[in-house]
C-alpha cells in the first residue's frame, strides 16, 4: 500500500518536528537538523513490497546523524539503497564518504553515520533491502557503503528506472502484485550492486549456496497463502532434499520452519489490524495463513505478540492511528523464534 503525507497538513509550527517522527517510523531512529525549521516543506510516501518496502521523501534540506545509541535504540538490519533526486546528499559511513547528486547510495542501518541534504529542495527514493535478503556475502556489501554509485547508466539506469515507475503505478497493484514486485526489485538492486563490486572474491560454491537461499526466501514470500507450504514442498519446488534445505538455512537466524511459522504470524497479525477485513472471523484470517487450529494459532500469536488475537484486533480498533505503526515496527523487530 502506497501512503502519500505531506506537512502541508501540519501547522507550520509542527511541521520540521512531523517529519522528524515521520523519518524515525518509516525509516530508523535518526537525529535530524534544519536551519529552516520555521518554514519546513516535505512529502513523504511509502510502499510495503513484502520483502523490501520503498520510501520517497522531498524536504528542505537538512542535517542527519544516526549514533550508536539510536542503533541501540532500533535497527531494522537493513541495507538502505538511496536514488537521489533533488539536490546533492553528502554521506560519511564506515571511513567512507562521498557527496551524491542524481547517483545511487547505499548505507546500512546496524553503523553510525552522518549525512546532509543540501540545495533549495533535497529529495530520495529510498529502498529498505534486509541484509540477510541479498545473495552478497556482508563483507563484499560493506565496500560500497557511502559511494556514489552509477544511476545513468546500464543496470544503475534501469534500476532508477524501475523505482520511479513503481513508487507512480504501485498504488494500482494488489497486494500480491506488490509481493512479486518486491521480489523484482530485490533482484535488481543484487544485480547492480554485484556489478558494482565486479569482483570474483566470492567463491562460486558460497555464491550458488546464497543464490539458492534467496530464491527460497522468495518463494516462501510468494506463496505464503498455500496451505500445502511446508518444508518438503520448499524443497520439492526447488529440487533439492529436506536436508539440503535445513543445510541451507544452517547458519540463518531462523530454521526453514521457524521461518515459515514467523512469516505467517506477520501476515495475520497485519490482517488482523486491516480496517478492511474487519468482518472476517479472526480463524478465517488465521486459515488465510495456514493456521488450521485455532488454539494452535492463538497459542503461537500470544507467544510472539504478547496479546491475543482477538485482543490484537480490538487494540487496532480502539487506536486506529497507531496501528499501522505497531504493525511496521512489529513486523519488523519480532523476536526470532527458537530453533526448531
Amino acid at each position: 500500500m502506497l501512503l502519500p503525507d505531506t506537512s502541508d497538513a501540519v501547522e507550520r509550527k509542527d511541521r520540521f518536528d512531523w517529519f522528524c517522527e515521520t523519518v524515525s517510523s518509516d525509516v530508523m531512529p535518526i537525529a535530524l537538523n534544519t536551519r529552516y525549521a520555521d518554514d519546513f516543506r516535505a512529502s513523504h510516501m511509502s510502499l510495503d513490497l513484502g520483502v523490501a518496502r520503498l520510501s520517497s521523501f522531498a524536504c528542505s534540506p537538512v542535517l542527519s546523524r544516526r549514533t550508536l545509541a539510536h542503533v541501540r535504540h532500533g535497527d531494522p538490519e537493513n541495507l538502505q539503497l538511496a536514488l537521489i533526486t533533488q539536490g546533492a546528499f553528502r554521506i560519511s559511513q564506515k571511513g567512507n564518504a562521498s557527496v551524491v547528486a542524481g547517483g545511487l547510495v547505499l548505507t546500512d542501518t546496524s553503523r553510525p553515520s552522518e549525512g546532509e541534504f543540501t540545495g533549495v529542495q533535497a529529495g530520495a527514493l529510498i529502498m529498505q533491502l534486509p541484509r540477510q535478503a541479498l545473495a552478497l556475502s556482508p563483507d563484499r556489501v560493506d565496500r560500497l557503503l557511502a559511494q556514489r554509485l552509477p544511476a545513468g547508466t546500464g543496470s544503475g539506469a534501469v534500476l532508477a528506472d524501475f523505482l520511479k515507475v513503481l513508487l507512480t503505478r504501485g498504488p494500482h497493484c494488489r497486494p500480491e502484485e506488490l509481493r512479486a514486485m518486491g521480489a523484482v526489485t530485490l533482484d535488481l538492486a543484487t544485480a547492480f550492486l554485484a556489478r558494482q563490486l565486479d569482483d570474483p572474491g566470492q567463491a562460486p560454491a558460497e555464491a550458488r549456496a546464497q543464490e539458492e537461499l534467496q530464491r527460497v526466501y522468495r518463494f516462501v514470500e510468494n506463496n505464503l497463502g498455500d496451505p500445502r507450504l511446508t518444508p518438503r514442498m520448499v524443497a520439492e519446488r526447488h529440487h533439492m532434499s529436506v536436508r539440503r534445505l535445513h543445510a541451507l538455512f544452517g547458519d540463518q537466524p531462523l530454521t526453514i520452519g521457524a521461518y515459515l511459522r514467523q512469516r505467517r504470524l506477520q501476515r495475520a497479525h497485519t490482517d488482523l489490524a486491516s480496517e478492511e477485513l474487519r468482518g472476517q472471523p479472526v480463524q478465517a484470517i488465521a486459515a488465510r495463513w495456514g493456521f488450521h487450529s485455532a488454539t494452535g494459532f492463538s497459542r503461537a500469536f500470544r507467544e510472539t505478540y504478547g496479546i491475543t488475537p482477538t485482543e490484537h484486533r480490538a487494540l487496532s480498533v480502539d487506536t486506529p492511528a497507531h496501528s499501522e505503526h505497531r504493525n511496521a515496527t512489529l513486523d519488523e523487530h519480532t523476536p526470532p523464534t527458537a530453533r526448531a
